[in-house]
């Protein structure tokens, strides 16, 4: 088991005053079967008129605030403590194979595969299309067991395509990102999701934290870590198994899991309208430190 102590501050600055701003933050970690949060404090500034805690309709934890006192600076900040238990997951060899899962998720009307269909379909971010469909085809060979196949996917995607955090935006088309081979986490999940889904398999869009390591003999640096993303792919009666195309991993002990949805839209950190502020900057600081128990 793992121990994190986790603080992540979001501050948008505007060149004009905000009367009035609605927003909904995707902030508070998920529970699972390998992760408990234990503690979770969310910190708002100014302080918000409304503030109500829910859950979404892929079952998020999901907050929604409403600040309705004018201010030039609005800033979100949450701190967690977060167990990880790295459970194993399954042996990829022994996974059933690619098509028959596919299939199955046509015709199969029990209660998870039904929830599962509903993330084989395209949206805004992962469009289904036969370009994808291509590319994913050489990693899903006839009779080939669906986590080998998708491990597979994940691998190329890792060593075709270059990490840039000035190639992309949040509003990047995955057809751009395809075409340049250059993007950050998010658009790499994406681009996994959009192929898995034209090959008519079920994927979802998963948002957390990655606690990095430093170069060996060089300090931590506080606020480096940062936001992440990966992906989640349905192989049938060995259920869902998560991806991680940025780093050629499955995910472990390393990732904390904030949501997962359909793609970013789902599930983005904060997003909401304002009246007011013109033209705003945004800073974001992430700490994910194991600690000792």
């Amino acid at each position: 088991m793992t121990h994190y102590r986790i603080s992540h501050t979001t501050t948008y600055t505007y060149t004009e005053t905000v009367s009035l701003c609605q927003n909904v933050a995707h902030l508070r970690p998920r529970a699972s079967e390998r992760q408990t949060c234990e503690r979770s404090v969310l910190l708002i500034e100014p302080n918000p008129a409304v503030l109500e805690e829910r859950i979404d309709y892929f079952g998020n934890p999901t907050t929604y605030f409403t600040v309705q006192e004018p201010h030039r600076e609005l800033i979100v900040e949450v701190r967690h403590d977060v167990t990880l238990n790295a459970a194993p997951h399954p042996d990829a060899a022994t996974t059933a194979d690619w098509s028959a899962v596919r299939d199955a998720l046509k015709s199969d009307r029990t209660t998870e595969s039904l929830d599962a269909f509903q993330f084989a379909f395209a949206s805004r971010y992962c469009p289904v299309s036969s370009l994808f469909a291509d590319y994913a085809r050489p990693s899903f060979t006839d009779g080939l067991p669906i986590l080998e196949a998708a491990l597979d996917l994940t691998r190329r995607i890792h060593a075709e395509f270059v990490y840039d955090p000035r190639a992309t935006t949040v509003a990047t088309p995955v057809l751009e990102v395809f075409e340049n081979r250059r993007g950050v986490c998010q658009d790499f999940a994406h681009l996994q999701i959009a192929c898995l889904r034209s090959l008519g398999l079920a994927a979802r869009y998963v948002s957390g934290y990655l606690s990095t390591v430093p170069p060996p003999g060089r300090p931590r640096l506080i606020g480096a870590d940062a936001t992440h993303a990966w992906v989640s792919v349905y192989c049938g009666t060995s259920g869902w198994v998560d991806l991680d195309p940025t780093n050629d991993q499955i995910p472990a002990d390393r990732h904390v899991l904030l949501a997962w949805g359909r793609d970013y839209e789902d599930v983005s950190p904060v997003k909401g309208v304002i009246l007011g502020g013109s033209h705003h900057a945004v800073s974001v600081a992430v700490d994910v430190v194991p600690v000792a128990r």
